[in-house]
């Protein structure tokens, strides 16, 4: 059972406000676009995934994450996080009606390929499930099988939120990648530490020698 993944992806300019302590506003665009190319690139690497859709507002992250390969979907409600992933979930099951969907974080620069399709085999074993992220108040990943809705509850406390809709929390073994998403400077660190995609070690240089 192959996946179509959703990344939803923030305009640039507004994009990871929470890292002004680690980076300039001239700076933070780059890397927020950097750690969608990682995510997205180590996505479609993974054995367990088909396609990635890409639902963004942003032209120039359209432009880039297109040239990986992602098909990019208009973020057109432009109503914030869950309404962009509703409208793409609707657009990918109207194309793929017998697609098991997962939604996925653009924010995981240290995406690796076998530890993503770990989660997507948990959660193939549920009718919706999620992966809490690292912080464990939040989600990196929530799924749904063919005839299920997502249901997107993304947001503060989004575990919680997940849990209470009727999704399975699934922890599969040594995932660490796929549940470390970087909103602070310290989540940056935590993913350098495992080890961050190509394009995000490029940013972080640039940002170490600005």
């Amino acid at each position: 059972m192959q996946w179509t993944l959703v990344v939803p992806l923030k305009a640039l300019a507004r994009a990871k406000s929470r890292l002004s302590d680690t980076a300039a506003d001239g700076l933070r665009p780059g890397l927020a676009l950097a750690f969608a190319q990682d995510t997205v690139a180590a996505a479609l690497a993974c054995s367990e995934v088909a396609d990635v859709a890409v639902v963004t507002g942003d032209a120039l992250a359209g432009r880039e994450l297109a040239a990986l390969g992602a098909r990019i979907i208009r973020d057109e409600p432009g109503g914030g996080l869950n309404a962009a992933l509703r409208h793409a979930a609707a657009a990918v099951r109207a194309a793929r009606p017998r697609t098991p969907l997962a939604a996925l974080n653009a924010d995981l620069p240290a995406l690796r390929p076998p530890e993503l399709a770990r989660v997507l085999l948990a959660a193939g074993e549920f009718p919706r499930a999620f992966l809490p992220d690292a912080a464990g108040f939040g989600t990196t990943l929530l799924a749904a099988s063919p005839g299920r809705e997502l249901l997107p509850a993304f947001g503060a406390d989004s575990r919680a939120r997940h849990r209470a809709s009727g999704a399975a929390e699934i922890l599969p073994p040594s995932v660490d990648s796929v549940r470390q998403d970087v909103d602070t400077g310290t989540d940056l660190l935590a993913a350098l530490a495992l080890g961050v995609g190509p394009r995000t070690a490029s940013a972080v240089e640039r940002l170490r020698a600005a």
